[in-house]
């Protein structure tokens, strides 16, 4: 046989090619089977935001790893000296997934200023650092809707999939196209209003794949206060939470099987079927 292969065709060569555990049949899905007793230790879940508050009640444990970047007259500035919250976007985010997953390693990288806006440049390269810096989760409650940057958001999101860390997107709240919420290589989320935290349905119809809660939550805020917010930025992280405890429990997982599973435990999926 000839020695010559096509291109991307070595890992499936006699000797390379690489034994892969079964998964348990759909109709076997149930909560326990995918989270159980899990708490999300060990993994890890970049939260790319505003910061986070580590003293807040709703934080838990506290932030495994910081990172501030900005963007200077002679490229990137890299601070990975611990930083707070400049607006407390990034701390409702990181309460809801801490009470899900309480385990889980939480970093903080921080992307939006103090009026919760940034430089969609900045954003990316945040975004670069987690696939680079070994992140397994990434809660994304922002996206640029800058047509320029949709190209880079959608090389990224693909280096993302590749390199297996999920992309948890929430969809913009106004009707409008944002990056990189409604690529098929994430995990995008839009918001229902029922209060039950481990509630989430399945669209048929993406881009928008899951709804979550969203609507009316109550959330951590600045000073180790609280409000209640409504968007679909708090969706997301109740779906960011939820996948930290099937990583916890399901390590081996890629971003399709865990579509898979998020498919066949949503409450508008009916048992069996598929």
């Amino acid at each position: 046989m000839s020695e010559l292969r096509p291109a991307w065709s070595q890992q499936f060569a006699h000797g390379a090619l690489r034994s892969i555990p079964s998964v348990s049949s759909l109709d076997e899905i149930t909560p326990e089977w995918a989270w159980g007793d899990s708490t999300g230790a060990g993994v890890k879940v970049a939260i790319l935001d505003s910061g986070i508050d580590s003293g807040h009640p709703a934080v838990g444990r506290g932030i495994q790893g910081y990172l501030a970047i900005s963007q200077g007259a002679e490229g990137f500035l890299y601070d990975t000296e611990p930083h707070g919250d400049a607006f407390g976007h990034g701390t409702a985010c990181a309460g809801i997934i801490r009470a899900i997953a309480p385990a889980c390693d939480l970093y903080s990288i921080r992307v939006l200023g103090a009026r919760l806006t940034g430089r969609g440049a900045v954003f990316a390269e945040g975004l670069r650092w987690a696939t680079e810096n070994g992140m397994q989760v990434c809660n994304l409650s922002l996206g640029s809707t800058k047509k320029e940057l949709a190209g880079l958001f959608h090389e990224l999101a693909d280096e993302a999939y590749f390199r297996n860390l999920m992309l948890v997107t929430a969809a913009n709240n106004m009707p409008v196209v944002s990056y990189p919420s409604l690529y098929a290589s994430v995990i995008s989320v839009a918001s229902h209003d029922e209060p039950d935290p481990y509630r989430f349905y399945y669209n048929p119809e993406p881009p928008v794949e899951f709804g979550a809660r969203g609507i009316d939550v109550p959330v951590a805020w600045l000073n180790g206060g609280m409000l209640t917010a409504t968007g679909n930025s708090f969706a997301a992280p109740h779906i960011s939470g939820l996948v930290a405890r099937i990583l916890g429990k399901h390590p081996g997982l890629t971003l399709f099987q865990m579509k898979t599973v998020l498919r066949a435990l949503a409450a508008n999926v009916e048992s069996g079927s598929f």
